[in-house]
């Protein structure tokens, strides 16, 4: 009898850790983000980053009813839509762009992950041909507001000098937060990041992750909105995963960005 009440003790805990893991790595979190941007219309954004190939239901139906109900006036996508260049990727993100640009237009900028893989060009036309407008060094006006777009290739260089357009108020869309100095220094008043994936695992109740790409340990950048001279950085957690396969307390993230 002790036996059985030891044996139905453990299946019990590792049904909740199970679930415990579940909760962390598939329910979808909001956050809410407000700022005001002189010269800027009235702009609500959705700020996606790192899919990597994740679908949160068939279809990512999850993730697209969750976005649909924000009624956004643009959704910015900020690289590692896919993990690897693979079909499932692929198709992953042609279907997630697809019913994106339904709901508002979709702003792409690449990701290291989309840089690493060799059929990038190739994978770059079928985002295209799904709906979405491709920002990789780049710049575009939407809904009143100057936009532009690092490649991810371009991040540890000058080059976002060359890109950066000399107009007022303008947003930018680049792959790794750590490079917020440069992006201030260019003038953007707003620049979305992901990358970081909040630090993969997040210590409760204190904002701290334990790890990130290009920050190493306990990085400074790994969500949330960052200020500096009056101009702001918002970095999105992430929706899913790449070699690191487990998020903790450190839910996938969907940031809805009001301006003004």
């Amino acid at each position: 009898m002790i036996y059985l009440y030891i044996t139905a003790g453990v299946a019990a805990f590792i049904a909740l850790c199970a679930l415990f893991v579940w909760f962390n790595n598939s329910c979808l979190k909001v956050t809410r983000v407000k700022r005001k941007i002189e010269g800027a219309p009235k702009l609500k954004i959705v700020h996606l980053s790192d899919l990597h190939g994740k679908r949160f239901g068939r279809g990512n139906v999850r993730l697209i009813s969750r976005v649909l109900r924000e009624r956004p006036d643009l959704i910015a996508v900020t690289g590692d839509i896919i993990h690897l260049y693979t079909q499932k990727n692929i198709c992953v993100a042609a279907e997630a762009v697809s019913a994106l640009k339904e709901i508002a237009p979709v702003l792409y900028v690449s990701g290291n992950h989309e840089m690493r893989n060799k059929g990038y060009r190739g994978f770059r036309k079928i985002l295209i041909e799904a709906g979405a407008t491709v920002l990789d060094d780049t710049v575009t006006a939407a809904c009143g507001i100057t936009v532009a777009g690092l490649n991810a290739a371009s991040l540890r260089n000058d080059k976002i000098q060359k890109i950066t357009p000399d107009v007022s108020p303008k947003i930018l869309l680049a792959h790794e937060p750590q490079f917020f100095e440069k992006y201030v220094g260019a003038g953007y008043d707003l620049v979305l990041c992901g990358h970081a994936h909040g630090g993969q695992w997040r210590i409760p109740f204190t904002g701290i992750g334990l790890y990130a790409p290009g920050q190493g340990k306990f990085p400074k950048y790994t969500a949330g909105v960052h200020i500096k001279d009056g101009r702001a950085m918002v970095i999105s957690r992430g929706l899913g995963n790449s070699e690191f396969p487990l998020r903790l307390f450190n839910r996938p993230e969907i940031v809805v960005i009001e301006i003004n």
